[in-house]
């Protein structure tokens, strides 16, 4: 059985001046992604720290998961920043990098069905490369419901493939030999895969941060077979004006990759958003979940509203499983929710969900 390889810990992060480092998030739906980031925003020390956080469906649930978000980027609590991937990746990471105040790491978190390669091309590929140093690709990974054949998903395959850490999380839900099974299928996957256990996404920050895992040659046909396209194609063509005061470049090939419907087609995954300013009854809903939610819905998160509650309502679902949890409102309540699954009709959902309404 292949034995799970042993990193060496540290109790400080030292961030390098090489270009700012860049982390990218990936991993299945539901995998802890988002619940991974919250715990870097909560142990990342001294550091300011931008998160980018890739979106897909009509409703930007995951930035509202951490912080009350009503522009593209906000400050968070902490000092921190936080951003949503709009109108290109590249955009994005300008937004950060011409910012006046410092800024140590950044953190990007891609699409729960998202192919990481474009991603990783863009750091690689394009003037970025000059500017940030695109440190590790870490992989989340669900114990409990992870397969081979994932939901028959290719994204599941390459966010293993080109993990430099993949943290296997929810450990605690699965049976040791889940586990086991798991981590040999990983190594199959991937030779030399270095792997974390985590519950709730609790794995010590230096394991994953500043590690230098990333490195580039291994991409270097793939990043001049980019280049090469996008000289023999002017509408990929991209340049920075020196100085960064005012930007204008039109994208790399796989610029465009955070756009969110392209992933969503290829694997057969669709997102479905309802949003409402009327409350839930709360029975309602909880019929809608045991009775009427297809099992083709893998993944759901929003903000909901009952009439029968005061608070806000953070809900989670993951196969199986799901999540409530109350806090007070920091805007005008009101329901948005993402459901994200193959082959569902989307009508026949809205109306269910509209059928819950106090």
């Amino acid at each position: 059985m292949p034995r799970t390889t042993t990193l060496p810990t540290a109790n400080t992060l030292e961030m390098p001046k090489r270009g700012m480092p860049v982390t990218i998030i990936t991993g299945f739906l539901g995998s802890g992604k988002t619940t991974l980031l919250n715990h870097i925003l909560n142990n990342r020390q001294d550091l300011k720290v931008a998160i980018l956080v890739n979106e897909f469906g009509d409703i930007n649930i995951d930035s509202q998961l951490l912080v009350s978000m009503d522009e593209d980027m906000v400050e968070l609590s902490n000092g921190c920043i936080c951003c949503t991937i709009n109108d290109g990746l590249v955009d994005a990471v300008y937004k950060v990098l011409e910012r006046d105040d410092r800024v140590d790491y950044m953190v990007i978190e891609t699409t729960g069905v998202a192919d990481p390669l474009p991603i990783i091309l863009t750091f690689l590929g394009t003037e970025l490369r000059d500017l940030t140093r695109l440190d590790s690709i870490v992989t989340v990974v669900d114990s409990e419901t992870f397969t081979s054949d994932h939901f028959d998903s290719e994204a599941a395959f390459k966010q293993i493939v080109y993990a430099d850490v993949t943290i296997l999380n929810k450990t605690d839900l699965a049976e040791p030999e889940q586990i086991q099974n798991l981590e040999a299928y990983i190594h199959t996957v991937k030779e030399g895969a270095r792997i974390l256990h985590s519950q709730q996404g609790q794995v010590p920050l230096p394991l994953i941060l500043d590690v230098g895992y990333n490195n580039p040659e291994t991409y270097a046909d793939l990043v001049q077979q980019e280049i090469k396209q996008a000289q023999h194609d002017p509408h990929h063509s991209h340049e920075h004006h020196e100085g960064h005061e005012h930007h204008s470049h039109e994208h790399h090939p796989h610029e465009h990759h955070p756009h969110h419907s392209a992933h969503l087609d290829n694997d057969g995954f669709v997102s479905i958003a309802f949003e409402s300013d009327r409350p839930f009854d709360v029975k309602k809903f909880e019929a809608f979940l045991q009775n009427q939610l297809p099992q083709e819905v893998f993944r759901a998160k929003g903000i909901l509203w009952f009439q029968e509650s005061d608070l806000r309502n953070v809900f989670q679902l993951s196969g199986p499983r799901f999540d409530l949890q109350g806090e007070e409102w920091r805007t005008s309540p009101k329901n948005q929710l993402v459901l994200i699954g193959r082959n569902l009709n989307a009508d026949t959902l809205r109306q269910h969900l509209a059928n819950c309404l106090a």
